[in-house]
């Protein structure tokens, strides 16, 4: 996963991207990625990987 163009890491759930995007101070609910202006999603969206792991 990438903010502006800086690699933060290999997100493997929904929950991943939250705090990926949490720790770029962008705060954003796992049920608002879907549709979110700010994510462009390539090859996969967010529900790719149906129920997140703890």
């Amino acid at each position: 996963m990438r903010v502006d163009g800086e690699i933060l890491g290999l997100a493997h759930s929904r929950a991943d991207v939250v705090e990926f995007l949490r720790r770029a101070g962008l705060e954003i609910e796992a049920e608002e990625l879907a549709d979110s202006p700010l994510i462009d999603w390539r090859g996969v969206g967010p529900d790719e990987w149906g129920v997140d792991r703890p």
